[in-house]
């Protein structure tokens, strides 16, 4: 029997797995197996993999992020039934400017790696740590860092360029983007159903808990909207989007916050929760709208700022061809894309209703200028696609 790919993606309170069969490429997209650890940093963390939903799972409350990783390879070992790991594939978020294709983690891939962790508080700590704890038990297994940076290596210059003096772009300072191993699966199956109309001019939205836009010309990103940091474009779940500098000048200069507190606002504390002080879930928001003028403004602004970010990137683009919707928010939310191609008529935009109730693939109507589509994203399988070209090579 062939020897698998795991793929880990570690977040700061979840850790999602997946086992992909390893044998030869192209691999199969569907994984043999995967699951989630939830809650990881929370009163009451969940387990749920392939066949069986979440429940509570015991961590050990002074070590949960280890406790997690120590229950998923008890269960990957068990899963394995004998079999060795051909490779294990981690989706890394930054690889700031020095790393642009997957790389196979050593000891000083994995320090350089730590200097990024101020870009991607949110994500970079904990694959890194899992890194970390893999390298020192199994030193021989190959383990693959895969970029969510990398996919927008090749924007023109002038999407990667900050307004600052010219030394900042020298030190690395520069716009980066994000949810590259999304929008590179997006790339093949947009391609594979769509043919050349995917290869015009092409807007993907990937709206999570964390969400950006990626336009493409060519299936090749031309311009995104998150930057040096996973702060940038849209309002977020929990995270602001675009911000005000000055707002910020303004927090620590007169209301005294400190770099710490100014941290934890933008990244934990505005976005859907801060605006509506309720969830930084939309499903939850929708439920609660109704009598709720926070509930409604919180939903408002998110809708608006993926509206005008849109409009945007349609200007960069020259116009827009194909719409796509993707991640959790994207896929599974009817409501918001209903309220996002309202907003979008003067592209041509034109939406089938029972199409996108049903969520389907293609939910746009037949006299629509745009094609609007959903795509469920799969990153843990680029991750492990990449994972075996380096084991192989």
């Amino acid at each position: 029997m062939s020897e698998p790919i795991l793929v880990l993606n570690c977040g700061s309170s979840s850790i999602k797995f997946a086992l992909f069969e390893g044998a030869r490429a192209p691999l199969p997209r569907t994984p043999l197996w995967n699951g989630k650890v939830d809650g990881i940093a929370g009163p009451a963390p969940t387990f749920g993999e392939t066949g069986v939903a979440p429940g509570p799972v015991a961590l050990d409350p002074q070590q949960p992020y280890h406790a997690a990783l120590e229950h998923i390879r008890a269960r990957v070992l068990a899963r394995l039934d004998g079999r060795r790991l051909r490779a294990i594939a981690h989706r890394v978020v930054h690889g700031g400017s020095k790393y642009f294709a997957p790389v196979r983690v050593d000891a000083a891939v994995l320090a350089d790696l730590r200097s990024y962790i101020p870009l991607a508080p949110l994500h970079q700590p904990f694959a890194l740590e899992a890194i970390a704890v893999l390298l020192e038990s199994r030193p021989e297994l190959p383990q693959v860092a895969c970029f969510d940076t990398a996919f927008h290596h090749g924007m023109p210059m002038v999407e990667q360029l900050l307004p600052l003096p010219w030394d900042a772009w020298e030190r690395g300072l520069r716009r980066y983007g994000f949810h590259g191993l999304s929008y590179e699966y997006q790339s093949i199956a947009l391609a594979e159903r769509y043919g050349e109309r995917a290869r015009g001019r092409t807007l993907v939205a990937h709206l999570g808990s964390g969400a950006s836009l990626c336009a493409m010309q060519g299936l090749a990103s031309v311009a995104t909207t998150m930057g040096f940091s996973a702060l940038d474009g849209l309002m977020m779940g929990t995270r602001t989007g675009a911000l005000d500098p000055g707002a910020l000048l303004y927090l620590m200069e007169i209301e005294k916050l400190s770099l710490e507190e100014v941290g934890q606002l933008l990244y934990h504390r505005s976005g859907l929760l801060g605006v509506s002080g309720v969830s930084s879930d939309p499903r939850v928001l929708l439920a609660q709208e109704p009598g709720n003028p926070r509930v409604q403004a919180a939903l408002a602004l998110y809708v608006r700022r993926i509206v005008r970010e849109i409009g945007a990137l349609a200007a960069v683009l020259g116009g827009l061809d194909l719409l796509v919707f993707t991640a959790g928010v994207g896929e599974h939310n009817a409501a918001i894309r209903e309220r996002v191609c309202a907003a979008l008529g003067y592209l041509g935009v034109r939406l089938d209703a029972q199409a996108n109730a049903a969520h389907a693939l293609r939910i746009s109507a037949d006299d629509s200028a745009v094609t609007v589509a959903v795509e469920p994203t799969n990153e843990e399988w680029i991750a492990a696609t990449h994972a075996h070209a380096q084991v192989a090579a």
